[in-house]
């Protein structure tokens, strides 16, 4: 399964909750699956025409399950430009998105 997943968490005072959220259910989840480096979760704070920014939170595919725990929708991948990690493996990004090189 190559599918990302897309989560709006608010704008970027709000999204602070969400993503903690995000980070405590990753971190169980990761561990049982054996901290696999193609298990990431990324944000990107995204305008697209609003007044205030917007946090998006991109999970892998390897993190399915888990967005569609949170009721995640399912997205094209992401461009790597402006993302941050918000949980997973440093490693992820080689993996996920070896164009950074």
């Amino acid at each position: 399964m190559h599918t990302w997943f897309s989560k709006q968490l608010g704008d970027g005072v709000l999204a602070h909750a969400p993503k903690e959220h995000i980070q405590d259910i990753f971190l169980a989840l990761f561990a049982a699956a054996g901290r696999p480096a193609d298990m990431a979760v990324f944000t990107r704070h995204e305008m697209d025409g609003r007044l205030q920014c917007e946090v998006v939170a991109y999970f892998s595919p390897a993190a399915g399950a888990m967005a569609r725990q949170l009721d995640a929708q399912a997205c094209e991948k992401p461009c790597c430009w402006e993302l941050d990690l918000l949980a997973g493996e440093l490693g992820s990004w080689a993996v996920l998105f070896p164009e950074r090189g």
